[in-house]
């Protein structure tokens, strides 16, 4: 597989990703929790990384490096989403976040009650009876093999290159 092409492919396929949760979000009306909105992260990262090394054409050892601890990172997120949402583990902080407010007056007090908070426990769109946590394990694990054998594939490229400079020194 090509570098080049790949990163391409990527990077169509996070915007496609993103696309399809805020189309969920905003159109479908399924409120994302907390730990919906930290795994769009990857995706993002990898639309504005991809996106650089487009214009720059430089980088793209760097850019694959970060994108594959992003990827990973992501993995350890969705799964850990999954286990909150199967009840293995407990609902951490993160998912609590922006739910404590201080409030100036009883009024805002009551408007604050009235928008219920997404737990991160509960899946509100599934895909083949599947939550989008779920599968985004398998799609980050996925992206992180492509992305780790892409690494290692043009590990030597980048190995002669770099011999190859320093001689022309």
């Amino acid at each position: 597989m090509k570098k080049d092409f790949a990163l391409k492919s990527l990077l169509v396929f996070s915007l496609l990703t993103i696309g399809f949760a805020l189309f969920v979000e905003f159109y479908l009306g399924h409120r994302p929790c907390n730990l919906c909105k930290i795994e769009r992260i990857p995706y993002i990262a990898a639309i504005v990384l991809i996106s650089l090394y487009l214009i720059l054409n430089r980088g793209s050892k760097m850019i694959i490096s970060i994108l594959i601890i992003l990827f990973v990172i992501g993995i350890a997120i969705s799964f850990y989403h999954f286990g909150i949402e199967q009840g293995f583990f407990n609902e951490s902080f993160v998912c609590k976040l922006g739910q404590n407010k201080a409030f100036d007056n009883p009024e805002d007090l009551l408007k604050s009650l009235k928008k219920t908070s997404i737990s991160c426990q509960e899946v509100t769109f599934r895909i083949f009876g599947l939550s989008l946590a779920t599968i985004n394990i398998f799609v980050s694990a996925l992206i992180s093999a492509i992305l780790i054998r892409l690494y290692f594939k043009n590990e030597k490229n980048w190995s002669k290159r770099t011999r190859r400079n320093n001689k022309s020194w």
